[in-house]
């Protein structure tokens, strides 16, 4: 199933070259003088500077082989393609300065972006209230793009994957009993955790401790030893990948020998790195795993490695998504006409149409708020501390 859903996208630059470009590259008189500029506001600096990185590094890289290809040809005009990244340092008011700016100031298109929920639905806000189009690719929450027309996102939400965290600690464990600790300050790991605790007493598990720390929290002794006394048989924690090595960490001194699952906030390679052996065995919810993978998912993750020297996490094949869906809604308005305000409008309008859509991370259909239908895969932590493809729990809309 994994190898189904993961079929080739990489070939979207290759045909731009060769079936939507003209030999003589940019037109003169082209609106916006031949360029198309888009956002990205990602989290260079900040709590989770890797997400940042990765994302940034995926937007570059695509844009750099449509660019070298030619260009993106819109109607019967061929356009460079440019990227500002914005900083939103992993704060919300950051976000909004830089939605803000990229706005106003640099008049882009549209934005990618932000990343965490945190940052995305501020990101969303400013971007709905001055009709620009935006995506998130790796914000799960549904308040990034509830009551926004003009907000998207390339990830599954929260609801579905709390569901299938709940499912597949039932499925795989027969557990009774479960725990969750999470960041009640944070909104992703909030949310996760509400959706997670209301799935779990939908498939008949009692949530025994239901225990909460605040960001920049570095002590969990408190919670872990309630947790452990509470008699739960897994552990869920939907935390970020730079507070989950202690959380591991201290359970496991503490006595912990009980699984524990993770969700895709999990998925950056500095999580193994932090977390060392701690890591080992422990599963999480994502939206690909970078080892066993193939078709579209392998060809993009050869092409990050071999550029940057590391094999990117979801957000960065997230990012390649968005980006992608983001340049053929542009193509697909059938041409630009140099005013802001319309050409947003036909962006936002194209990206409405979107039913389903192949892409590094799999098949997603599209709902009318903006949101893809998608699978969610089930990552192990191997012995040899890579993220193996376990399982994978497909809607029965793409069934």
């Amino acid at each position: 199933m994994y190898k189904k859903t993961c079929t080739l996208f990489l070939g979207f630059v290759l045909l731009l070259s060769a079936g939507m470009l003209f030999a003589g590259g940019q037109m003169e008189g082209a609106p916006y003088d031949g360029i198309i500029k888009i956002g990205n506001v990602a989290p260079i600096t900040g709590d989770i500077p890797k997400v940042g990185e990765e994302a940034t590094y995926s937007v570059d890289m695509l844009v750099e082989g449509i660019n070298a290809a030619g260009g993106l040809t819109v109607g019967d005009q061929t356009y460079k393609i440019e990227v500002i990244n914005e900083d939103n340092e992993s704060k919300a008011e950051s976000a909004v300065a830089a939605a803000t700016k990229l706005i106003t100031e640099n008049q882009v298109l549209a934005i990618i972006g932000s990343y965490s929920s945190k940052q995305a639905i501020p990101t969303g806000e400013v971007a709905n209230a001055r009709k620009t189009p935006n995506i998130s690719p790796w914000s799960t929450n549904p308040r990034t793009t509830k009551d926004r027309p003009w907000v998207f996102r390339a990830c599954f939400i929260d609801p579905y994957q709390g569901k299938v965290a709940a499912t597949f600690a039932k499925e795989e464990f027969g557990v009774d009993k479960v725990a969750v600790l999470y960041d009640v300050a944070s909104d992703y790991p909030k949310g996760l955790a509400e959706n997670f605790k209301a799935a779990a007493e939908k498939e008949g598990i009692e949530v025994v401790a239901f225990e909460t720390f605040t960001t920049k929290d570095r002590d969990f002794s408190s919670q872990l030893t309630k947790i452990i006394g509470s008699g739960a048989e897994l552990l869920f924690t939907p935390q970020y990948y730079d507070e989950v090595p202690l959380i591991l960490q201290q359970a496991h001194e503490l006595g912990w020998e009980y699984p524990i699952l993770g969700s895709d906030s999990w998925s950056s390679p500095e999580l193994v790195k932090l977390a060392g052996d701690d890591a080992i065995g422990c599963f999480f919810t994502s939206h690909y795993a970078m080892k066993g993978a193939t078709g579209a998912t392998k060809e993009f993750i050869d092409q990050y490695n071999a550029k940057y020297g590391y094999i990117p996490g979801d957000v960065a094949a997230l990012a390649w998504d968005a980006t992608n869906i983001l340049l053929k809604a542009i193509e697909n308005t059938g041409g630009l006409t140099g005013d802001l305000e319309v050409d947003r409008e036909a962006i936002r309008d194209q990206l409405t149409q979107v039913k389903r859509w192949e892409g590094t991370t799999g098949l997603m259909s599209f709902t009318a708020e903006g949101d893809p239908i998608k699978a969610v895969v089930i990552v192990r932590i191997d012995e040899q501390g890579e993220f193996s493809f376990y399982k994978m729990a497909v809607p029965p809309e793409l069934k």
